[in-house]
């Protein structure tokens, strides 16, 4: 069992979702990305999203593409992210790097794949790597027992469930709209049976992420998801407070009011789902 499937079965047990946030490492620099997660894991979080700085994302929206394009120049890349990890690897709960694949192509699978072990890296997502051309990276991947996780989104044909929780490990990664990450007011109504669709297929975790942005968004997705991922409204906290002293502890508070929503005890939802749209 690998520590993001030990964090699942431990908040399973308790009644409550997983909190995992999302930022950009080296915004603004490597020594404030290790001080924010030591405070985010202190604050509440379950696992850690590490993304990678990259210039062409596919996923990214403004605020996250925004961060990169500060962590850029500073030199942040994969190998200085996988030393950030390293640096963190007895203090702190799972890591998980996000990243695109040709970075990984151009280290080397296999090299890759044995520095996440050295560092203690315990998931990655690549959000441009189909599970169906994933075959090289999965081996390697899993001879070192590192979890890849896969994204499934509301456009996601049972089949294609399928495929993404063979070949998932750690948890899925549901993508609650049909666009790039950001912050919105209001989360779609055909969230919820679209998540108990999945889980009616798979018995992987399944945590939402794009547009969760308040305690309030978060509360109400963890009645249904395992876990709920949030990025931009961190990202933009942390560009709203650059510069300034109490930026670490603005985003350690908002850390500690979503773990307050997603760990507090709820009815789970336990209505069948709805049928697959257009079947």
């Amino acid at each position: 069992m690998s520590r993001i499937d030990q964090t699942f079965k431990s908040l399973r047990q308790k009644g409550q979702s997983a909190l995992i946030p999302f930022i950009v490492a080296g915004d603004p620099d490597l020594a404030t990305t290790e001080a924010l997660v030591l405070q985010m894991a202190q604050a509440g979080a379950d696992i850690i999203e590490l993304g990678v700085p990259y210039s062409d994302p596919l996923a990214d929206g403004p605020t996250i593409q925004a961060a990169s394009q500060r962590a850029l120049p500073r030199g942040v890349n994969l190998k200085s992210v996988l030393t950030l990890a390293k640096n963190l690897k007895e203090k702190t709960i799972p890591l998980v790097i996000m990243t695109y694949f040709n970075p990984i192509y151009q280290y080397g699978l296999k090299a890759f794949a044995g520095e996440c072990k050295e560092c203690g890296i315990a998931g990655v997502i690549i959000p441009d790597l189909p599970p169906e051309e994933a075959g090289p990276w999965i081996e390697e991947a899993r001879k070192v027992r590192v979890d890849t996780i896969f994204l499934t989104a509301p456009t996601s044909t049972p089949e294609r469930i399928r495929r993404v929780s063979k070949k998932c490990r750690g948890y899925i990664y549901h993508v609650a709209v049909t666009g790039v990450t950001g912050v919105r007011e209001k989360l779609s109504a055909d969230l919820e049976p679209a998540v108990r669709r999945i889980r009616e297929i798979s018995k992987k975790p399944v945590a939402v992420g794009f547009g969760i942005s308040t305690p309030e968004q978060a509360k109400e997705v963890s009645r249904f998801a395992d876990g709920i991922i949030v990025g931009s409204a961190i990202v933009k906290i942390m560009e709203d407070g650059a510069g300034k002293e109490d930026m670490i502890r603005r985003v350690g508070s908002f850390i500690t009011s979503l773990a307050a929503a997603c760990h507090k005890k709820a009815e789970r939802c336990s209505a069948p789902p709805p049928p697959f749209p257009g079947l």
